[in-house]
């Protein structure tokens, strides 16, 4: 280990970024994942048909950050895309985010009128109002189109998603929900859309591609750390150099105060002897089914194959160490993040770095995951 200056544990979107930056400052970086694959849950790949599959579900490039943007097209040529989202409510396909196309679909025509000119007039300058903003208002009519899209777009879909009662929902998730004041029907508003044009692996590929980067897959670093008198060893040998750490942060210690509880997800992947399953890259099921999302992959990369098709299906489902589930989404709550805490300060009491989602125990886009891991680099002398 003496000939490293930096272990880092996970090739994902963290652990890459990082990787990537130190060794282009000349540092000798050793960068470690369990998996047999780079890339983390961004991993994809081209099955035998030639169509690209997202094997841990749909991962779509969008930022608000030019720094985002420019640092991941170094490794890959991107194209525009817009993702555009359906959701099958009640059997009837409507946009989402709920848009003015959405209102009109699901209300009659002096109503749907209505409820836009009010919209319009009480959220100015908005191109996007929460859920939560409805429910609160003091028009009565907004308010009964607020419950209208909470009950129909968000609860039954939020609550089969984190095994939840409707009623035990949390406002701040409420409040993330946005209705589109537009006919705008394009799933996210950031200003950076794009998908990198030969898939997410082959752009995690060329990242790690540096002289100073050591890449060791299949590797759990459970089975080769040690934590002693405030040091790290690796393979019994002391290692002095910065440890930055993108994994589950329970994993790291042991589990010793606690499984950290995530919702992950069961894909269901399915081949169609059709040129398309559906009309949009992914309908969500507001109102029906036990899965919460399909999604057709051929649409992310806009390939151009007759006759064949896959749809990935998911169902979500409790993460559970002794199962065959990944940890997808932090449950973050009062218990829940108090236990993260202590998990913090010991990796802190050992000068170890945390970035991603799972070390850090909270929600990332990708685009926010390698912001993040950006910002740590400077931190890092």
């Amino acid at each position: 280990m003496k000939k490293y200056d930096v272990v880092i544990v996970g090739a994902g979107c963290a652990g890459s970024t990082i990787a990537r930056i130190l060794a282009e400052k000349k540092k000798k970086v050793l960068i470690i994942d369990k998996r047999n694959h780079i890339a983390g849950n961004a991993y994809d790949y081209f099955d035998q048909d030639g169509i690209i599959i997202h094997q841990y579900g749909p991962h779509i490039f969008h930022t608000n950050y030019l720094e985002v943007f420019n640092f991941v097209k170094k490794y890959s040529p991107f194209f525009k895309y817009e993702h555009r989202v359906l959701g099958n409510l009640d059997n009837q396909l409507v946009p989402v985010p709920f848009n003015f196309k959405s209102l009109e679909l699901t209300h009659n025509k002096k109503d749907a009128n209505t409820i836009k000119k009010l919209l319009l007039k009480y959220f100015k300058n908005k191109t996007r109002v929460s859920i939560f903003d409805l429910l609160n208002h003091h028009d009565p009519m907004i308010k009964k189109f607020g419950k209208f899209v909470f009950d129909k777009v968000f609860a039954y879909y939020t609550a089969k998603q984190w095994n939840i009662k409707i009623k035990d929902i949390d406002k701040s998730v409420i409040n993330r929900v946005p209705v589109v004041l537009s006919y705008q029907d394009t799933y996210f508003g950031d200003k950076y859309q794009f998908m990198p044009s030969r898939g997410y692996t082959n752009m995690f590929k060329n990242m790690l591609n540096h002289k100073n980067i050591t890449l060791q897959l299949n590797t759990n670093i459970t089975n080769h750390i040690e934590f002693k008198n405030k040091k790290i060893f690796i393979d019994h040998e002391e290692f002095k150099g910065k440890f930055i750490y993108t994994g589950a942060i329970d994993e790291l210690f042991s589990y010793q105060f606690g499984v950290l509880p995530y919702r992950s997800l069961d894909i269901k992947l399915i081949k169609i002897k059709k040129t398309h399953y559906q009309k949009a890259a992914t309908v969500n099921y507001l109102t029906s089914e036990k899965f919460t999302r399909i999604s057709e992959y051929k649409y992310f990369l806009k390939q151009n194959i007759k006759n064949k098709t896959v749809i990935a299906k998911e169902y979500s489902k409790a993460y559970n160490l002794k199962g065959k589930t990944d940890p997808y989404y932090p449950i973050n709550n009062e218990k829940n993040n108090k236990m993260y805490l202590k998990y913090k300060k010991l990796a802190d009491s050992y000068h170890i770095y945390l970035s991603g989602r799972l070390a850090e125990y909270k929600y990332y886009n990708m685009d926010m995951a390698i912001l993040n891991a950006l910002e740590l680099t400077k931190k890092i002398k």
